[in-house]
């Protein structure tokens, strides 16, 4: 009877400490199955106010703070936009000083708690940058999907959607850069954002069924006079692109492809977004499993099946039409590595232009003219 209450009770712990381990496996996923659009990802560290004057704040000393460039400065009810460190500013060892071009809404008051953001515009394309925009709501598979249009004078449209951690707003960076250039704009929210339907799940799929509602922005652009667009995606929305591009009815309107900060190996990201929750990192093959059930995103027999995307979103012999990658060493997020491969892979498709201390989904930031200028030659063909 000794016997049998021993092998019960190890049993008995073996399955209560499997079951912990799912749990933590779950837990640890929500970092990326579960990322709140608008918020910053976990990758991003929280920031301290150390004090304002006229055209200048004070921050907590971070890599995130000494990075080069432009950004917005989110808090509780605030928004801002940093420009370039101030060296020669006083300051003591452990804080920065920077540029404060503008404070948008609320304010900064010392002790508040911020976070840098690609985002340097809050709105939509008329309040924040005086374009004439239209609010659409695009028909989707779950139901409409509000919209920005900012018309233009060409054929070509650009379809403009954003990634983990960030609304449509992230869009408005290149607005004005495409509006000058007369490219009709549509700016798509999808499953999950503010205003659009919630995934039966309520999780983020990482592309996997988000890429239906681009393709739903695709039929609309061609409702209403689209004779060719580019797909222009930052993280998991550069994902969406590539599926679109691939496996959308309408591929073969697809002049191009923009893709910033491409999640194309969903493994690390979410390993990546767990990690830096803190998850130990034994803990961490078991929040990729985590993401295999809750979402299909494993591969179904012969590259096909629920999870197909996962391994085929970035197989270069997928790829048909010119494509430019925006991408850079300092991602922490999705790794830069893979966009080199596809580069290499495909390497008459493929421009790549390397951003360095650029965070995921903020190529633009650190050098706004070099990345536009990129842009420019790459869109000049595809007009």
């Amino acid at each position: 009877m000794r016997t049998v209450r021993a092998t019960a009770a190890a049993v008995t712990a073996a399955l209560a400490a499997g079951a912990a381990s799912v749990a933590a496996g779950r837990l640890a996923s929500d970092a990326a199955l579960k990322a709140p659009p608008g918020r910053p990802l976990p990758t991003e560290p929280r920031l301290t106010v150390h004090g304002t004057a006229a055209g200048q704040i004070t921050l907590t000393r971070d890599l995130a703070t000494l990075r080069p460039g432009t950004y917005g400065l989110s808090g509780k009810g605030s928004h801002a936009v940093l420009g370039p460190l101030l060296p020669t500013a006083p300051h003591s060892a452990d804080t920065v000083v920077r540029r404060l071009e503008r404070v948008t809404h609320g304010s900064l008051n010392r002790g508040d708690a911020v976070w840098l953001t690609p985002n340097l515009h809050v709105g939509n394309p008329s309040s924040a940058l005086g374009l004439d925009h239209t609010d659409v709501d695009i028909p989707g598979e779950l139901g409409n999907l509000p919209a920005w249009f900012v018309p233009g004078a060409r054929d070509t449209w650009v379809i403009a959607v954003h990634g983990l951690g960030t609304t449509r707003e992230h869009a408005l960076n290149l607005m004005g850069f495409l509006h000058r250039r007369h490219f009709p704009v549509l700016a798509p929210a999808h499953r999950g954002d503010l205003g659009a339907p919630r995934s039966p799940d309520g999780l983020n799929h990482l592309g996997e069924t988000e890429w239906r509602d681009l393709d739903a922005a695709m039929r609309y652009a061609v409702r209403y006079g689209a004779r060719r667009v580019v797909l222009l995606g930052w993280s998991t929305g550069a994902t969406m692109a590539l599926r679109a591009a691939a496996d959308s009815g309408l591929r073969d309107i697809v002049s191009g492809l923009v893709l910033d900060s491409p999640v194309l190996d969903w493994r690390t990201t979410v390993r990546a977004l767990a990690a830096a929750r803190h998850t130990p990192g034994a803990l961490l093959p078991l929040a990729v499993r985590a993401a295999e059930g809750r979402t299909g995103l494993h591969t179904g027999p012969g590259g096909r099946g629920p999870g197909a995307h996962a391994d085929t979103a970035a197989d270069p012999g997928r790829l048909k039409v010119p494509t430019l990658v925006l991408h850079g060493p300092d991602d922490a997020v999705a790794p830069w590595s893979a966009s080199r491969r596809l580069a290499a892979r495909r390497p008459e498709l493929v421009t790549l232009h390397t951003v360095r201390h650029a965070p995921h989904g903020a190529m633009w930031n650190p050098d706004p003219a070099a990345y536009e200028e990129a842009l420019r030659r790459f869109l000049t063909p595809l007009m």
